[in-house]
């Protein structure tokens, strides 16, 4: 006789870029590029700037393609240079491009064998995810991005389109990121329980997530 378990969790939730796709070496390299075309060659970390900029023209609601256009437009500007608008939305169209951490496509794959329903929650626009899962192969079930919450997170519309759209409960959900801003704190407050993969090895400050890893295949240590 096989014995029988019964998985804790249903659903897994997953943010995408950060947590599957490695979005701190897209930025740099073709945000960087970009700079690079136009004579700057930057001498400290895009990154924490691009966080910052994009994360404001994220307080209302509009394609991302335009907050990716806008981000770049803003960053050359701190630098001191303008660069042409149509180079900025070539930047926002290498999304699908940047590349996923060496353990996202297996882990995917195995957590899908083992039963569970795996679906993202992104700050993204749909063809944007769509072009993203398809080319880099990841093993997904669906997913709820912008266009559908109306929102960015950390707002809490992903999550409450997640439990509409899936007739899910927060008991049968682990939500599964690497933002403490976008992701950790708001999940947490909702009520989810959460595991926060600390892809960079940030300090946690103010956030109580319920299991920390530094890469997401240590999620087979909890999970069936």
């Amino acid at each position: 006789m096989v014995a029988s378990f019964v998985l804790k969790f249903q659903y897994l939730t997953f943010d995408c870029y950060g947590t599957l796709i490695d979005w701190r070496k897209g930025i740099e390299a073709h945000l960087g590029e970009l700079l690079r075309k136009n004579g700057v060659v930057p001498k400290k970390k895009i990154f924490p700037i691009y966080v910052k900029y994009e994360a404001e023209e994220e307080s209302e609601s509009k394609p991302y393609r335009e907050v990716l256009k806008n981000t770049a437009m803003r960053i050359a500007s701190h630098f001191g240079m303008s660069v042409p608008e149509e180079q900025a939305e070539e930047f926002a169209e290498s999304v699908p491009y940047w590349t996923p951490f060496s353990d996202t496509t297996e882990t995917l794959k195995e957590l899908g064998r083992r039963g569970y329903k795996r679906v993202i929650l992104s700050n993204v626009d749909r063809d944007l995810l769509r072009e993203t899962i398809q080319r880099n192969g990841l093993d997904v079930d669906g997913f709820i991005t912008s266009e559908d919450a109306r929102s960015y997170k950390p707002a809490v519309g992903h999550w409450k389109a997640f439990l509409e759209r899936y007739k899910a409960s927060k008991e049968s959900t682990l939500h599964i990121a690497q933002s403490l801003y976008h992701d950790v704190f708001p999940a947490t407050k909702l009520g989810f329980e959460v595991a926060w993969i600390n892809r960079y090895g940030e300090g946690g400050e103010g956030a109580s997530p319920n299991y920390i890893f530094n890469d997401l295949k240590s999620l087979f240590t909890i999970l069936s």
